[in-house]
């Protein structure tokens, strides 16, 4: 099992979508976005499949993160 340690997570408004910056264990950048039903009470799903894409620097991820998610602009 690959090992991520968050180094941001970022949540919209009402807190049902949410955006991990981690760190790999061999020192790149990644991220991943997920969600979840606030009604069922279930955890967190992954929404998408980003978080293959490796960057070297937690900023590069971030940006790249900014730019994919179009919900991500309006919290920031």
């Amino acid at each position: 099992m690959k090992k991520h340690i968050v180094v941001r997570s970022i949540n919209n408004f009402d807190k049902t979508r949410c955006v991990d910056i981690f760190k790999r264990e061999n020192n790149t950048f990644g991220y991943q976005e997920y969600r979840r039903d606030l009604e069922t009470n279930e955890g967190w799903y992954r929404f998408g499949f980003m978080e293959d894409k490796a960057f070297t620097h937690e900023e590069d991820a971030y940006k790249h993160a900014y730019k994919s998610v179009g919900w991500l602009n309006a919290v920031q």
